[in-house]
């Protein structure tokens, strides 16, 4: 089991470098909005990745508020970049989303919203230790050619309805991720995308992608709304 789900989290990550991560997001609640997703990734890519402003443009469109933030501070992300150890401290970003969702239940804007988890590689076993530690506030997790199996016990404890999404050319992802899908003990489901790769770069295939995740979130994030 993570230690995340054992530890008092704000004792975890009481540092002022955790209230930059929460601030440094970048938050849009478009009008008539049915639920906020937060972006989780291993790195510190999520604010300024082109793909993930499009991913978040298409789920405006679909009345779903976004919050994109990156999970390390510049100053870890340059470290990371030299050791590669802060990439694959799922416990520390989990901590991280952890804090930014109590964030999101404070905030006017989206209190009233259920929150829901978009992660990519690392950061999808992130989202889904720290929606196992957030059962009441997370509705929902994508997962885009991520690594599940790397979120330990949480895979059985988390209860958000959880899609994952992989590429038909990314065939040890595929294996991956169909070992894991049986260990959730939720609503879940695998889409593999034709003709996509890791980073889903071919035409059309980020779109659907989008489509996937909307109907997901809109379906999820609507049910039991409020804490």
């Amino acid at each position: 089991m993570h230690s995340i789900l054992k530890e008092n989290n704000r004792d975890y990550l009481g540092s002022l470098a955790a209230d930059k991560i929460v601030h440094s997001g970048n938050l849009r609640v478009p009008e008539g909005a049915r639920g906020v997703v937060l972006f989780a990734h291993g790195s510190s890519t999520s604010l300024h990745s082109p793909q993930n402003r499009y991913l978040a443009q298409l789920l405006h469109q679909g009345r779903l508020a976004t919050d994109l933030m990156d999970l390390l501070t510049p100053e870890e992300e340059a470290t990371n970049l030299r050791t590669k150890h802060l990439r694959c401290d799922i416990d520390l970003l989990a901590a991280r989303l952890i804090r930014a969702t109590d964030s999101l239940r404070q905030n006017p804007r989206t209190c009233d919203l259920k929150v829901g988890y978009f992660g990519c590689g690392i950061g999808s076993a992130a989202a889904i230790v720290a929606a196992a530690a957030r059962p009441d506030a997370v509705g929902a997790i994508v997962s885009r050619g991520g690594r599940p199996d790397l979120a330990g016990e949480a895979v059985s404890q988390v209860r958000s309805a959880t899609l994952l999404i992989v590429g038909e050319n990314n065939l040890p992802m595929i294996a991956r991720n169909r070992r894991v899908l049986p260990q959730f003990f939720t609503q879940k489901q695998l889409d593999i995308i034709p003709r996509a790769t890791h980073l889903f770069e071919d035409p059309g295939t980020l779109k659907e992608v989008a489509r996937l995740s909307i109907q997901w979130f809109q379906r999820y994030l609507t049910e039991n709304r409020g804490w």
